[in-house]
């Protein structure tokens, strides 16, 4: 009981300290709740949670220690997850730069008044890509850091002799911790003091979080 004690509190303190660091998705969830509002960035928030279930049931069924093994597949994850940050860091930057080097050009907002701009497949799939919930799965699910911080966890810090429903639990709770974690910044950057003492560097502050998502990804890409 003791030994099972401690294991909770170990993984309580690891995990809180692991989802507080400043990282890829603390990035993205401030920009998409400052340029988006706040129901973007819950959804952004539970998108992440639902990343990191991904990565905690295949760890749980064994496979994790597993993939982590895997060189070729660790480098995949890293290309395709860095690839992703880039682009969406890029996205902050996209408005100036149109502005500056094609200032005659008018986007046309894709509407039932302009059906051929693009093939209702690629309108779907390009609300899909776009929205926050698979913004912040995507990201997370291709975040190396989160799956190797998992795989560790549940190889070094937790016990082989703990049960599946302790397991379980932990599980929950790391997931947990993400969402309120994530939700509770989202919240921060919504709120009522942001809107009426922050909001006029809304704009320096997304491209503040772009290029912190576009710095990791590069290092992501560097250290592959």
């Amino acid at each position: 009981m003791e030994n099972l004690t401690l294991e909770w509190i170990s993984v309580g303190l690891i995990t809180c300290l692991a989802v507080i660091s400043p990282g890829p998705d603390f990035a993205m969830v401030s920009k998409i709740a400052i340029s988006t509002g706040r129901k973007a960035g819950l959804l952004c928030a539970l998108g992440i949670g639902a990343g990191v279930t991904v990565h905690l049931m295949y760890t749980m069924l064994g496979l994790g220690l597993l993939l982590s093994q895997q060189s070729w597949l660790l480098s995949a994850i890293k290309i395709i997850g860095a690839s992703y940050l880039i682009w969406l860091g890029m996205q902050a930057f996209w408005p100036d730069l149109k502005a500056k080097f094609w200032p005659s050009s008018k986007a046309q907002p894709i509407t039932d008044d302009h059906p051929k701009r693009l093939p209702s497949s690629k309108r779907a799939l390009t609300k899909i890509t776009s929205h926050p919930f698979v913004i912040g799965f995507i990201c997370n699910v291709f975040n190396p850091k989160t799956m190797l911080f998992i795989v560790a966890l549940y190889s070094q810090v937790i016990s082989k002799d703990t049960g599946y429903l302790v397991g379980a639990g932990y599980g929950v709770f790391i997931a947990l911790a993400h969402c309120i974690w994530f939700a509770l910044i989202a919240s921060v950057f919504t709120g009522q003091y942001f809107k009426q003492h922050i909001i006029r560097y809304k704009g320096f502050i997304e491209r503040t979080c772009g290029a912190i998502m576009m710095a990791f990804g590069l290092k992501m890409i560097s250290l592959n």
